[in-house]
């Protein structure tokens, strides 16, 4: 089992950390991949990936601190070639829902991660609310550039999921497909190919029915699997096996 999506370098996550690991351990889980969302958030992962073999991180500025941390495709490019443990870019995208950052100050973030992905042959992480339109317009002008695109904790529409299969994207569930007013999400979940699925907790966010309002951490995420297994109609220990293959497929480099 695989956590394709946590924040561990939070406090909630941090101060607890060891434990943490030891109960994802617990439950199965293999890998962890832990987000980067600022350039603060990038110093506490370099240490985090090295307290168990099972993390592994990520350079990027999340759509919210666009405006904040403005940086170039060679900065994301110089702070992850050198460190095999950092496997993917991002947590990068458009936010127009809370607009914490200027509109302009998105696009040109989320584009500029898109040139490193491609220039590293990495994972693009990719965060959209509100901004469904706008994100597939963008991801399009890069659509001959063997963009490798991971859709994290998708709430998106079947519109949008049919565009970005069409890119050969990958999709991430979260708890929020547990919830008891994700109908339609679940529905969206049911015609995603199995092959294009991963799971993830976005801890200390988003905890999945039975432990929703509760501080979400990785060992949660077998909720989340469950709830999938169901949606898809196959075994529990199916779609954690093909989850994690499908994660080792996508960041595979």
């Amino acid at each position: 089992m695989i956590d394709s999506h946590c924040h561990l370098d939070h406090e909630d996550l941090l101060s607890d950390i060891n434990n943490v690991i030891k109960r994802s351990k617990s439950v199965g889980i293999k890998k962890l991949l832990t987000i980067c969302t600022t350039l603060e958030s990038f110093e506490k992962i370099k240490e985090i990936i090295l307290l168990d073999e099972i993390i592994f991180g990520t350079y990027g500025i999340h759509p919210h601190e666009s405006q904040k941390y403005v940086i170039s495709s060679e900065d994301i490019i110089n702070n992850i070639q050198n460190n095999k443990k950092i496997i993917g870019v991002g947590e990068t995208g458009l936010d127009f829902f809370y607009n914490n950052s200027d509109k302009e100050y998105q696009v040109n973030s989320f584009e500029k991660h898109i040139e490193a992905s491609i220039a590293l042959r990495m994972p693009l992480i990719i965060h959209s609310r509100n901004a469904e339109d706008e994100t597939i317009d963008i991801l399009k002008n890069f659509k001959n550039s063997n963009l490798k695109i991971l859709m994290h904790c998708f709430t998106g529409s079947k519109r949008l999921m049919t565009q970005l299969l069409e890119l050969n994207a990958y999709f991430s569930a979260s708890g929020i497909i547990t919830f008891k007013n994700s109908l339609d999400l679940q529905e969206t979940f049911r015609n995603i190919p199995l092959s294009k699925l991963l799971i993830e907790t976005d801890s200390p966010y988003l905890a999945p029915i039975p432990n929703r309002g509760k501080k979400n951490e990785p060992s949660f995420i077998k909720f989340t699997a469950e709830k999938l297994a169901h949606i898809k109609n196959i075994s529990y220990n199916e779609i954690i096996d093909t989850t994690s293959t499908n994660f080792n497929n996508l960041f595979s480099n």
